[in-house]
């Protein structure tokens, strides 16, 4: 089967979801998650989910809602922004090393590595031949981690200039929003058609067939929550056990003399483990 990454102009923005279906299925996305990260947590699995997209697209309100369901203990969001002098000296990719999850955990990169070839490439804060080689670059550090039993999921929120700015008003008319305006969102605005050219160059290049990028409808917030949280849970589920995992029969044998619990409870418990 042809491998074709995806682009831009492909994406449908109509796309919409009633308030009613989606608490629905956020109910059910959010039990889903619950499952898998104590099935990563008792197989040894990684997760890693990239958050990529246009400014005020949603990535941090599916970030919210992903983040309701998870166990903070073993799951960490890393907001990403300008290196600090630490890592403007050291290879790019440094930062997001030592930010990579260890066995049992999730972790959440609002903003990441494609920075690279997105933000530093557009505002030549990295020369061209350097942020070329990025695509080769970031596709090999995929491959090697996905190999170290991690799985990837990335997401690129797409909106349109209208929306964009739809949503530009509400921040400033909301005073508990107001704080995520800057004067950077409307300046970026003036490279949008520089930027779509930079987007659909990171997917054409680092979409491949084992950490492959997918386009998220974004102009309805509830559809692009729900798309998103779908996508990473059928990618982190696929052929994982999500059953309940059972107890060790040292426990059980504590349990069933220091607990007062129905005997039939600690007899079904034990024959699981046989």
């Amino acid at each position: 089967m042809t491998f074709a990454p995806p682009k831009l102009s492909d994406v449908d923005l109509s796309l919409r979801l009633s308030k009613g279906k989606y608490l629905e299925r956020l109910v059910d996305l959010q039990s889903r998650l619950a499952r898998i990260q104590q099935a990563f947590l008792f197989h040894g699995l990684k997760g890693v989910i990239v958050f990529e997209g246009w400014d005020a697209a949603g990535k941090g309100g599916t970030i919210r809602r992903i983040s309701q369901a998870l166990d903070p203990r073993s799951f960490k969001v890393w907001p990403i922004g300008a290196p600090r002098n630490y890592y403007l000296n050291r290879h790019y990719l440094l930062r997001f090393w030592e930010r990579l999850p260890p066995e049992g955990a999730i972790s959440a990169f609002d903003r990441s590595w494609y920075g690279r070839v997105l933000v530093e490439r557009i505002e030549k804060f990295a020369p061209e031949e350097r942020w070329r080689a990025a695509y080769r670059e970031i596709n090999d550090f995929e491959r090697m981690l996905v190999h170290d039993n991690t799985r990837i999921v990335k997401l690129f929120f797409h909106i349109s200039p209208d929306e964009q700015m739809n949503r530009f008003s509400e921040r400033l008319r909301n005073p508990l929003k107001r704080w995520k305006l800057t004067y950077e969102d409307f300046r970026n605005r003036e490279k949008w058609a520089e930027t779509e050219t930079a987007v659909d160059d990171m997917l054409e290049r680092t979409s491949t067939r084992i950490a492959p990028w997918q386009v998220i409808p974004a102009n309805n917030k509830k559809y692009a929550r729900i798309a998103a949280m779908t996508a990473i849970v059928d990618a982190f589920s696929d052929g994982v056990d999500l059953n309940p995992q059972h107890l060790d029969r040292k426990t059980l044998e504590a349990a069933d003399r220091l607990l007062d619990v129905d005997q039939d409870l600690i007899d079904s418990l034990r024959a699981r483990t046989e």
